[in-house]
């Protein structure tokens, strides 16, 4: 039995384990919260909310957030509680056309409620918001445009304020790079510029960001020139923002580039393969590119070969090394993603309509499969979300 003098030593002990306890399950939640986007063009019926066991990677049955066409690309406001969803779809003459859209998370039950639809007269494949929640940027691959949305104070999305058509020469895949087609749009770590990546013109663009007013124009040196025939298609900032990493979608590359955050240009500097030097065959894509959350470790895709290959990121001069390259549990691994710890990846699968989870070992980046996949057809997003 504890004395009277030890007893208030031993609540205070319980009393600080408790807090311990608190703050670590603050920290290292035993859940993690993500959305799946889809196309539905067979079963898929739109937004699918799951959760992953952080202790095991288990991941539960995903179900319906929010019924939706073709929710092909879904980004976050930076508070976490507002969920923005491309759309494609098809305008009343048959075109191709798009939307965004904006969603409420409920936070104790992750369902989505829509405020808002912000209806564009092109196909839409992208988008990003800045790091203060004011501007939603989308681009259209098949029309090569970027435009810009302000984004009001409960993350509804205010009409369009730009509009910007990318011309000018395209790259030398006559098939592929018949006109220029924007692909993604990452803003800079400063929030000064966005910088959208364009498959059909070898081209990343750099544009001068407004959050205040929500818009865009082009900043003085206006884009950067990759290598012909490349396609430039997603791209990251390494954690200390001095290096752009682009994943390259036609020859199956990634380039590493020098960024001048003076200006918002790049040097690119490297280019490392993302497939198997004996690798025989012409239908590879690459697809998603993604920095590990420790910084250390970069991740991309490959459609066709249907793999994830992994770099190791080099301390103070950005360069890549290949580590390995895996099998991807699936068929079309048209998007992945990383656990906000870093411990768990999650990839979609677009071809085999199934969503599988890798361990990452935060030591060397390498990843291994769990066994067995999820259900969802035509998964092509994966996002994390707190």
């Amino acid at each position: 039995m504890p004395t009277p003098r030890q007893r208030p030593l031993i609540v205070l002990h319980f009393a600080l384990f408790l807090v311990s306890a608190l703050l670590m399950s603050a920290v290292t939640p035993s859940l993690h919260n993500l959305y799946l986007g889809t196309y539905t063009r067979t079963t898929s019926r739109g937004i699918y909310s799951a959760q992953l066991d952080a202790k095991t990677g288990a991941l539960s049955t995903p179900s319906l957030a929010a019924e939706l066409t073709n929710p092909s690309w879904l980004t976050l406001h930076p508070s976490g509680r507002v969920l923005y969803a491309i759309e494609e779809t098809k305008l009343p003459d048959g075109k191709a056309g798009g939307a965004v859209l904006a969603y409420a998370i409920d936070p104790s039950t992750r369902a989505l409620t829509l405020l808002n639809r912000e209806i564009t007269a092109d196909s839409l494949c992208h988008a990003a918001v800045d790091a203060t929640g004011q501007i939603l940027v989308a681009v259209s691959y098949g029309g090569g445009q970027v435009s810009s949305f302000p984004l009001l104070a409960d993350g509804r999305l205010g009409p369009r304020q730009s509009f910007i058509q990318h011309t000018g020469p395209l790259g030398p895949n006559a098939k592929r790079q018949d006109k220029p087609h924007a692909h993604s749009a990452t803003f800079s770590p400063d929030n000064r510029f966005v910088h959208v990546c364009d498959l059909g013109q070898d081209r990343v663009y750099h544009y001068a960001v407004d959050a205040t007013h929500g818009t865009l124009q082009a900043a003085a040196k206006p884009f950067s020139n990759f290598t012909p025939g490349t396609g430039p298609r997603h791209a990251k900032f390494s954690a200390d923002g001095h290096y752009l990493y682009v994943i390259d979608e036609l020859d199956g590359t990634v380039t590493a580039s020098h960024y001048d955050s003076a200006t918002g240009t790049l040097t690119p500097f490297q280019r490392v393969p993302t497939l198997p030097l004996d690798y025989v065959g012409d239908t590879n894509t690459t697809a998603e590119l993604r920095v590990h959350p420790n910084g250390r470790f970069l991740y991309g895709s490959n459609r066709g070969h249907d793999s994830l290959a992994v770099y190791a990121i080099t301390p103070q001069r950005g360069a890549l090394t290949l580590i390995e390259i895996v099998p991807c549990g699936g068929k079309t691994p048209r998007n992945f993603a990383l656990s906000p710890d870093g411990a768990w990846l999650v990839c979609a699968h677009q071809g085999s309509d199934t969503v599988s989870t890798f361990r990452v070992d935060p030591a060397s980046g390498k990843l291994t499969l769990l066994p067995g996949t999820s259900a969802v057809a035509q998964s092509v997003c994966v996002l994390f979300a707190p």
